[in-house]
């Protein structure tokens, strides 16, 4: 298999592998590759006893199948000495899953000192200290992959399992943490929440729950998290009987009672508790940085002053609304580099009378120009940004189609401004258009990143949790590779389609924006590339 996942070269390090998950990580790792070490105390699934023959085993069934793998016997309390055995065995460590647990289940009001103790140290400590003897040896080779396990009780709670839940919280915790500091230098850290078959649930399950879930279902999704390929990091990622996901953190929009300097009372919060509690249009997980920022935004807010950032993305803007015909649709796809050269199959963008008449995909973002321009000037004007029309210049593009676009009819944008970020020499402006069809029915949505020149050093944000994630380029050969040549009035004809900036066509205006000659639309670049992928793939 050309683009198999191997870990040749590898150290893979699982603790709690006699048995269960663990065992499965150990011989999914051993099966691509890497030399394993073997990590299990051996005791019972309430922490007492000690034995070498689980560890043993598991060892002897990775060599049976040509494996590479040493057993250690190590409790994960004696960190330095379970990540000695790595190192004396192979010399180095490049994965590590904290895998290693225990259970002694009390309800709250009894649980005693040694049960709560007992579980924190595993779980909790153990992983610190197996972690910490890792970081050393990762942090100096520049590479490592950290895995932390939690459980749906330390996420949501579980009765009986005050103890637990709370150790396996703080994993996630100590994860995100690691994530940060262990990013400059190539260290990802990630939190599982497995739920399989396990001796830990033996007694928890009913049997044919206790039998559909597999330990061996969960170990590709900790393999894959676990390849260099993946660049995953501070993430938490549930997963259960082949079923996987990732979770985040989110909250409500809130409200701000202590405005102007009002002094807030308990029956102030009483009486916008439906506002704090809304979750109509709940804000995604972000970083400490971005925490940061909001909070200050908040202070100012309360001073009865908000950013002009914030300002921006809180001012409505009407929605727009854009009608076409078949017209505009074969103008577009001309625009795009689209000819009556091509193969059949392409006649249907550019002749209404095919049966298959249809509209590229990519036309998708000429509905939601229309309310480009007025989100974009409300972004300069909220946010007080300086601003030269020549120097305005279109970043990056993101469209997502809910359903085919239609070859006519009116469709209504929405727009707002998702983030203004300063980039030092200009600003940033994310701008998010939702166009909707005469049902009301969304059809597509475009995130525009605007970059205005000059127009940076105001102090703000350089990143955005509100910014689309990019696609991550696959590692394998690409599926298709197409050369197309644009005409010398491609940006003329391009323009036609709404984008009327006379930096494309104007060698005058141009020059004012640093440019020698005009330029080729943006967008019109992006649905060139529409066009090839379309050829390439439909």
């Amino acid at each position: 298999m050309a683009d198999e996942l191997r870990f040749d070269g590898r150290v893979v390090l699982v603790t709690g592998a006699g048995g269960g998950l663990g065992k499965e990580y150990a011989l999914g790792f051993a099966a691509k590759g890497a030399s394993v070490v073997v990590n299990d105390l051996g005791g019972d699934a309430k922490g007492g006893g000690k034995n070498s023959s689980a560890a043993d085993k598991v060892v002897q069934e990775i060599r049976s199948r040509g494996g590479k793998a040493v057993a250690d016997y190590n409790s994960v309390e004696d960190g330095d000495k379970v990540v000695q055995t790595a190192l004396d065995a192979f010399g180095r460590i490049d994965v590590l899953i904290n895998n290693a647990g225990i259970l002694r289940d009390r309800s709250f009001g009894r649980t005693s000192d040694l049960d709560w103790d007992l579980v924190h140290r595993v779980h909790l400590r153990g992983a610190f200290k197996v972690t910490r003897a890792a970081w050393p040896h990762m942090r100096k080779q520049k590479y490592g992959k950290i895995l932390m396990t939690s459980s749906t009780s330390g996420v949501l709670g579980n009765f009986g399992q005050a103890n637990y839940s709370s150790a396996k919280m703080g994993l996630i915790g100590l994860s995100h943490t690691l994530a940060i500091e262990g990013a400059k230098y190539n260290m990802l850290c990630n939190t599982i929440v497995p739920t399989a078959a396990s001796r830990l649930t033996t007694d928890i399950l009913p049997p044919d729950v206790f039998e559909a879930l597999k330990p061996e279902y969960i170990a590709p999704f900790v393999v894959y998290l676990c390849h260099e390929s993946c660049p995953e990091t501070g993430g938490i990622f549930e997963m259960n009987a082949g079923w996987g996901a990732q979770l985040r953190w989110q909250e409500s929009a809130g409200a701000m009672l202590r405005k102007g300097g009002v002094t807030v009372t308990p029956e102030m919060v009483r009486d916008n508790w439906g506002k704090i509690t809304d979750w109509s249009g709940p804000v995604k997980a972000k970083t400490r940085g971005d925490n940061m920022t909001d909070i200050m935004a908040n202070v100012e807010e309360a001073k009865g002053t908000v950013p002009g950032s914030e300002k921006a993305k809180l001012h409505e803007v009407p929605e727009s609304h854009f009608t076409f015909d078949v017209n505009n649709v074969i103008q577009y796809a001309l625009g795009v580099g689209v000819t009556v050269q091509e193969d059949s199959s392409h006649l249907k963008f550019l002749y209404e009378g095919c049966d298959d008449f249809s509209t590229l995909p990519t036309f998708g973002v000429i509905p939601a120009q229309s309310s480009l321009n007025s989100v974009t000037m409300q972004a300069i004007e909220q946010a007080g940004l300086p601003f030269d029309p020549a120097k305005l210049l279109h970043g990056e593009q993101y469209l997502e189609l809910y359903k085919p676009l239609p070859t006519s009819g009116t469709l209504t944008s929405k727009g707002e401004v998702g983030d203004i970020l300063d980039k030092g020499k200009g600003a940033l402006v994310l701008i998010n258009v939702t166009s909707y069809d005469d049902s009301g029915e969304a059809v597509c949505f475009n995130q525009f990143s605007i970059y205005i020149g000059g127009a940076g050093g105001f102090g703000g944000k350089k990143r955005s949790e509100h910014a689309k994630p990019l696609v991550t380029i696959p590692t394998r050969a690409p599926d298709a590779s197409i050369r197309e040549k644009t005409s010398v009035s491609q940006a003329a004809i391009y323009r036609l389609s709404g984008d009327s900036n006379p930096i494309h066509i104007d060698p005058d205006f141009a020059q004012l924006g640093g440019f020698s000659s005009p330029i080729l639309h943006g967008l019109c670049t992006f649905g060139l590339c529409g066009t090839s992928r379309t050829k390439a793939v439909c």
